[in-house]
């Protein structure tokens, strides 16, 4: 069933409004209102904690809202299959270039023009995205930092917190201005290369993001250099639409199957992740 169905038929049944859902989520009308319109996807529901909000408003079983969200975002997966990505808005580029490290960004700028929107630059707005969601998925329940940012973007607090959902369903392929004045401007201090190894170092702002540097190293090293690359994942990881969200530790996870005869497809791929992600999979740590 749609998610959008079922909030609107339990706002008829308890004689609500949309307001009692925005406020008890901590977002705007306009969001709440465009979830029941179906104009906006529903966020995952591993990068949010509106479900659970919006459930006890509504007198809703604990995750059905959230189960109901992720259907419908497999659904709406299923559908862009084979869409073909879109290069980097400009703005979006020239702000990734002036990151850089001043030594760097002549030569990375040549190799990002020479091909646009390459596997190098990919590569790079992949992990500079990554790292910003990381931080607003870390800060999305801090008021505190929730209001820093918002008066950095002249927003008020709900307007941001939507602003953060958006964020965090946001790939490589439609990362938009917007997403980078409110973000990756803010967050990004610097970046840094190795064209040779491929390990990137991002600085963070410290003002406003936790930590201060990220390292990334992509040269394998010990038994797992001898690992084969399945097709199946190469395509998983070309294929945004399934791969877009996942975050480096559940890649690694991916990466590191082994398989025997047979081969994987990049749909085998998704439904691991999805597996990976389902907390009925897993139980409890022992304390």
């Amino acid at each position: 069933m749609n998610i959008a169905l079922v909030l609107k038929h339990r706002l008829k049944e308890l004689g609500l409004d949309q307001r009692a859902l925005a406020r008890a989520a901590h977002v705007t009308e306009s969001y709440i209102s465009q979830l029941l319109t179906q104009k906006k996807l529903p966020p995952a529901s591993n990068r949010t904690d509106m479900y659970d909000k919006i459930g006890r408003v509504l007198k809703l079983p604990s995750g059905q809202l959230a189960t109901l969200a992720d259907q419908q975002r497999r659904e709406r997966l299923k559908k862009r299959w084979g869409d073909l990505p879109s290069p980097l808005l400009h703005e979006v580029r020239e702000l990734i270039l002036r990151k850089c490290h001043p030594s760097k960004a002549p030569q990375i700028r040549a190799i990002f023009e020479k091909q646009p929107f390459g596997e190098l630059e990919r590569f790079v707005t992949q992990k500079l995205l990554g790292v910003a969601k990381g931080v607003a998925r870390q800060e999305l329940d801090n008021h505190v930092w929730l209001r820093r940012v918002a008066k950095l973007n002249k927003k008020s607090y709900p307007q941001m917190r939507v602003t953060v959902l958006k964020f965090l369903d946001t790939t490589v392929f439609d990362l938009s201005n917007e997403n980078c004045i409110a973000f990756l401007d803010p967050l990004i201090e610097s970046w840094d290369i190795d064209l040779v190894t491929f390990c990137i170092e991002i600085v963070l702002n410290r003002r406003v993001a936790p930590g201060h540097q990220k390292r990334f190293e992509f040269v394998e090293k010990g038994p797992d250099a001898f690992l084969e690359r399945e097709p199946g994942f190469e395509e998983f990881l070309q294929n945004t639409a399934l791969s877009g969200n996942a975050t480096e530790e559940e890649l690694t996870f991916l990466r590191k199957l082994v398989f025997g005869t047979k081969r994987p497809t990049a749909l085998y791929y998704y439904r691991e992740l999805q597996n990976l992600r389902d907390p009925l999979h897993f139980r409890a740590a022992d304390k």
